[in-house]
């Protein structure tokens, strides 16, 4: 069977993985470290699997510059869980919350989380299509709220937070499924920060949490044993199987991202990639970007041609060109460019050069 030649991958999620990384988990995938077997066959308890959860978590600690009293926990379950486990365990005192309403994900999050307590949405772009991130003062939170909830880049619109709200005491929550690793994040502004595999870090079916230790162990008598933290950081993750392979993935990137330089070294690629396609964009008389330009994603690139017929014409003749999942969400059409820590200039560099081509074909 011939295998075709690697494509420019720009899928949402899941997205594109360091090749290099992916021949190394190829390589090991039968025999890992000499151990004569895989780590997908591999016991959770063993000495093999006890050191790579560990250096996984060593590794993201170190990148991610995760103090001491913030847990690492590695689940399952993906992102509705979390939708249900945030609140589930910071409900506690006045069984509010303060949501930042910035898309599709943090609405459903504010809708699963009016099952356990009080919801205020204090501010929502949605007047716009999404196409902006709200401002906030302090003013606008409640004193008495248990959490505060952002989205930290918001794949279906691409926007992203380029500032945190001001939450004092209150704890701040934040779903950085689509950006995380791939610029400096504050970890202790946060009381939780948490994010899906399948973007930055590995294979979907591993959510990573990073929790304040002090907000461990409030969850109700009720709750079930596996949404509970508690549970999971008592037990170092280990509490039932975890998903064994993902992690053992995830800690490879760890280690390549630690090799680039950094997480530092990866928003500067970062910051070059969506520059050039932003700037190009801007400077076309067929494409435009709807997102405020203050607010714009640096992994999630959208953008327009104005005509919904000639959008799906570019998407299909893309992927015929070896550029892959250019297609915008189902639930607003147009295109959208993920360019994850994965994307390497060079795939941003030849959708550049096959956008100037499609318009001058067809203006």
């Amino acid at each position: 069977m011939a295998f075709k030649e690697r494509v420019y991958n720009f899928s949402a999620g899941p997205s594109a993985l360091p090749l290099s990384v992916m021949e190394e988990v190829a390589k090991e995938t039968t025999n890992y470290m000499e151990s004569g077997m895989g780590v997908m066959e591999m016991s959770h308890r063993s000495a093999e699997f006890k050191k790579i959860i560990e250096d996984a978590e060593k590794d993201l600690r170190d990148i991610m510059e995760i103090p001491d009293n913030y847990k690492v926990l590695f689940l399952q379950g993906g992102g509705n869980t979390q939708f249900s486990m945030v609140p589930m365990n910071l409900f506690r005192k006045s069984y509010k919350a303060d949501y930042i309403v910035t898309g599709s994900w943090a609405k459903k999050a504010a809708k699963e989380a009016e099952k356990f307590g009080t919801v205020n949405v204090i501010a929502s772009s949605e007047d716009d299509t999404f196409s902006y991130i709200p401002k906030v003062s302090p003013n606008d939170i409640d004193k008495d709220a248990d959490y505060v909830y952002i989205t930290t880049n918001n794949t279906i619109y691409g926007t992203r937070y380029t500032w945190l709200p001001e939450t004092g005491d209150i704890p701040l929550v934040g779903d950085a499924s689509s950006n995380i690793l791939s610029e400096k994040m504050d970890v202790k502004k946060f009381g939780i920060l948490w994010a899906g595999a399948q973007k930055n870090i590995g294979p979907a079916g591993l959510t990573i949490v990073i929790i304040r230790e002090d907000l461990i162990g409030f969850a109700k008598e009720n709750c079930p044993v596996m949404m509970d933290y508690k549970t999971h950081a008592d037990a170092d993750s280990l509490y039932n199987t975890p998903p064994a392979f993902c992690i053992y993935f995830a800690g490879k990137v760890f280690k390549h991202i630690k090799k680039q330089g950094g997480i530092e070294a990866m928003e500067k690629i970062n910051l070059k990639k969506a520059g050039l396609l932003y700037d190009y964009i801007d400077s076309s008389k067929l494409y435009s970007c709807p997102v405020a330009k203050e607010d714009r994603s640096l992994m999630n690139v959208v953008f327009v041609t104005g005509n919904p017929d000639l959008d799906k014409k570019f998407v299909k003749e893309a992927k015929e060109s070896g550029l892959h999942n250019l297609g915008g969400h189902r639930s607003i059409g147009g295109m959208r460019a993920s360019i994850y820590n994965a994307m390497p200039v060079e795939g941003v560099e030849k959708l550049i050069e096959f956008m100037k081509k499609f318009e001058k074909d067809n203006m």
